[in-house]
């Protein structure tokens, strides 16, 4: 599957986060700059840094006008644990079928230890406050993310 176009609309969503509302993209057109970022699994070690990243960097991103989103094949039940054992400020997204995932081309063959297996792929997709694409980071660096985010759109946005 492909990505989304850049210059596009960002695909739509409606997913529940980890109090179980419901948080949709359309919420932030006008407002945000919305940074969605797929990870595989809440509580491993590299989707551990990267949340804690950006954690630390709340003040940063809100700063751009900025929201994170994580979003993850997760339960939403996982991902209120992930929120309270590491203190995680912004909303984690389940999307257990990975139809989002499916959408933003983010869901495919993965390899591991010589073995090969469907999962999702760790991407991040920069849209701006009119919903379109303006940016995808196919190699995620779990460390540096934040930083690497938040240099692009000093660059490019604000």
């Amino acid at each position: 599957m492909a990505f989304p176009k850049i210059g596009n609309l960002a695909p739509v969503f409606t997913l529940k986060n980890q109090s179980g509302e419901k948080v949709a993209l359309k919420d932030f057109r006008g407002e945000k700059n919305v940074v969605l970022y797929f990870y595989p699994k809440a509580l491993t070690p590299g989707c551990t840094t990267q949340a804690c990243g950006i954690r630390d960097s709340a003040d940063a991103f809100a700063e751009r006008d900025t929201v994170v989103l994580g979003l993850s094949p997760d339960p939403e039940s996982k991902l209120q644990r992930f929120i309270d054992k590491h203190e995680l400020n912004f909303d984690l997204l389940a999307d257990e079928d990975h139809k989002i995932a499916d959408k933003y081309g983010c869901w495919g063959l993965k390899k591991f230890m010589g073995r090969e297996f469907m999962g999702l792929i760790r991407t991040t997709f920069i849209i701006d406050k009119n919903g379109r694409l303006q940016h995808i980071i196919e190699k995620v660096k779990t460390k540096s993310h934040h930083d690497d985010v938040l240099n692009w759109i000093d660059e490019n946005l604000v």
